[in-house]
């Protein structure tokens, strides 16, 4: 998120109040955001993995889906989107689509999906407070990223605020995610430890 905020205030005639951030990867300085999708992508695959080593069945569907998220964001940095809402300048506010920006998308709504389906399965894996957050999350990004697609499309009233739409549901996604990982390490932690600790009262009664 700080290089999408970075990015986006150095781009000539970009709006991050207008305007996606998928629009930062079009122009000579798209590779940014390119590559912004692909290390995302893959640091989720390694989350994804993380998640797989835990005990019981929940992990792995944990796993199963931030992989498909994962595969969403790689898939995203590989098929460039279309321009839209006049960026870069001089395009129209709804080009003509290509084979690149509908595979874009396509990637998009997969991540999309999982994330969303992500919050509601794995809301069981810690208190009420992380309960409610889970589906708060779910339910704020899902709305945001509809009003923003709508925003995209030229809506009337939500165009001109499409892209702080497009803000508000990624960094919610960021924030339950590193929230998610950072709970993943302290489980394994102390699953750990339990298990060092077994280990050394098995060797005391021998």
């Amino acid at each position: 998120m700080a290089a999408v905020l970075i990015e986006g205030a150095t781009r000539p005639g970009y709006d991050s109040i207008r305007h996606p951030i998928s629009s930062l990867a079009l122009g000579d300085q798209g590779w940014t955001q390119t590559a912004v999708f692909l290390i995302t992508g893959t640091l989720s695959l390694l989350l994804a993995a993380g998640l797989a080593r835990g005990p019981g069945r929940r992990p792995r569907w944990a796993a199963v889906l931030i992989s498909l998220w994962a595969v969403g964001l790689l898939g995203t940095g590989v098929f460039v989107t279309d321009p839209v809402s006049g960026y870069p300048i001089g395009t129209p506010d709804i080009p003509p689509g290509t084979a690149s920006g509908q595979l874009h998308n396509l990637f998009a709504l997969l991540g999309a999906l999982a994330f969303v389906v992500a919050c509601v399965v794995l809301r069981n894996r810690g208190g009420r407070g992380w309960r409610i957050g889970s589906l708060l999350t779910g339910a704020l990004f899902l709305v945001t990223l509809v009003l923003a697609s709508a925003g995209f499309g030229q809506a009337d009233g939500l165009v001109a605020i499409g892209g702080l739409l497009d803000r508000i549901a990624v960094t919610a996604a960021w924030a339950w995610i590193s929230v998610l990982a950072l709970r993943t390490v302290s489980e394994q932690n102390l699953l750990r430890s339990g298990q060092s600790a077994a280990g050394g009262a098995a060797l005391t009664v021998v």
